[in-house]
């Protein structure tokens, strides 16, 4: 399985992103900003960081980058996306994920390992942990406050769409605590904390992101992906 992972002038966890896909046993694939081949990749993952120098708003400028025309169209067909921090305010930016990130309501940047509620497993990217697990990644975002208006919050919690949840203190003001959403289709997926900063034992808070990627590759080996 390849997984392309962007990197746009700014990223700084592309790196981290692509480790972690290949500790899962797939083959990360570099994709470059202005470019807006996917070269074939059978799923795409939008790093942390500071797209643009997070000029405008964060996310904002990122999202009329070549290459993300090409994510938007290969999102539509089906193809896993998964936004991380920075990739996630990209995605919604973007309008394939609803609601907005805003300045944490402290007003400050937080960066602690941070414990999560996995809300859904009826996604590619949670389909290897149980319903209700809790896991612990790192966090560290100034704007991760998650918005939306009630209705659409009302509809993300009636859809089984809040896919992570922070357990404990709210960490940015995020409504309803929530930390991840998915799409209708459940293939696009964005988050605030970072998984790919818990994949392997001595570096970070554990491994417990590692599934977010296995989930990944294990759907793609069994077939549900296609």
């Amino acid at each position: 399985m390849r997984v392309g992972v962007v990197t746009f002038p700014g990223s700084l966890d592309d790196g981290d992103a692509a480790r972690a896909v290949r500790l899962a046993g797939a083959e990360p694939v570099r994709l470059w900003h202005a470019d807006p081949d996917l070269h074939g990749v059978d799923a795409v993952v939008l790093p942390g960081g500071f797209s643009y120098g997070d000029y405008l708003r964060c996310g904002a400028i990122a999202r009329f980058a070549p290459v993300m025309t090409s994510v938007v169209e290969a999102a539509g067909r089906g193809t896993p996306v998964l936004g991380i921090c920075n990739g996630f305010q990209v995605l919604c930016e973007s309008h394939l994920l609803p609601g907005a990130l805003v300045r944490n309501e402290a007003q400050r940047f937080v960066c602690r390992d941070q414990r999560l509620r996995v809300e859904t497993t009826a996604t590619p990217w949670t389909a290897g942990f149980e319903q209700g697990q809790e896991i612990v990644v790192p966090l560290k975002n100034g704007e991760g406050g998650y918005v939306a208006d009630e209705d659409t919050l009302d509809r993300l919690e009636g859809e089984g769409r809040v896919v992570f949840r922070y357990v404990g203190p709210n960490p940015n003001g995020s409504r309803r605590e929530i930390a991840g959403v998915s799409d209708a289709s459940g293939r696009v997926v964005g988050l605030m904390p970072h998984p790919e900063h818990a994949v392997e034992r001595g570096y970070g808070p554990g491994t417990d992101g590692l599934t977010v990627f296995t989930s990944l590759v294990a759907g793609a080996l069994q077939g549900v992906l296609a």
